[in-house]
């Protein structure tokens, strides 16, 4: 092989490894340049996606909290801060035989403002007096409707815990709220139905058995009225007397 020909293939050769390394060099970079690119724009929509669904998940839990009911467990703090926001002592019953306006007493604050709440949350407007007994007690707060059971619902599931005061008992007049005579040694109160004393000698073997929150102070006529309807069997009255309650001072 002459000298010419030697430095001519060795040439050719050199410039084929230069264009291969130069080449692959190439790719690589390329490669590299393509996945840091791809990583950079992985990243941000997924936290984007994170982010949106921490929101979703904050929103979810927003939708799903229960509405304020009362219970035992919440009863007495919740009264005691409504009692001092809602200071009325003044309440009017309306029927279709009239008015029976009542007074309040402050002394038992948690029967008062159990009252005005439920007042105020227009219990009463589903309800009935819905039992008689002639020549002792009328007691109202009660109906055999679904919308008083739905709204019973709404308001909670409680009772009262005794609120005693000495010197105030069951005349003619009292208004009190019923009890639980099954598993209730406490005399707890239930928070719904109330009754009227209408003895005329008042109803004194009932005093330390109920708390005695209010009493008429006019309309005793009317409650006098309603004691002498007709009843059935179980002293519900045989036609319905509606009850409308509102706030008077």
């Amino acid at each position: 092989m002459s000298f010419t020909r030697s430095i001519f293939l060795l040439a050719i050769c050199l410039l084929v490894f230069s264009n291969c390394e130069d080449t692959q060099s190439k790719k690589n970079k390329q490669e590299t340049k393509k996945n840091e690119t791809n990583e950079s724009k992985g990243t941000t929509p997924k936290k984007q996606h994170q982010e949106k669904g921490k929101s979703s998940d904050n929103q979810i839990a927003e939708s799903e909290k229960e509405p304020f009911r009362l219970t035992n467990k919440n009863l007495k703090e919740f009264m005691i801060n409504y009692g001092k926001e809602n200071p009325e002592t003044m309440v009017r019953i309306k029927t279709k035989y009239g008015d029976i306006d009542i007074q309040l007493y402050n002394k038992t604050p948690i029967h008062r403002a159990n009252f005005i709440y439920l007042v105020k949350e227009k219990y009463f407007d589903e309800t009935f007096f819905y039992r008689v007994a002639k020549g002792f007690v009328i007691q109202g707060g009660n109906s055999d409707r679904q919308q008083m059971a739905n709204k019973r619902f709404e308001i909670g599931d409680y009772t009262i815990p005794q609120e005693p005061v000495k010197g105030l008992t069951h005349n003619r007049g009292a208004v009190a709220l019923s009890k639980q005579w099954v598993d209730n040694p406490s005399n707890r109160s239930t928070p719904f139905e109330f009754f009227i004393v209408i003895a005329k000698k008042g109803a004194h073997h009932l005093d330390g058995e109920h708390t005695i929150f209010g009493k008429v102070i006019k309309g005793m006529n009317v409650a006098d009225k309603i004691s002498n309807v007709p009843v059935d069997g179980s002293e519900w009255p045989k036609q319905n007397i509606f009850i409308k309650a509102e706030i008077l001072k």
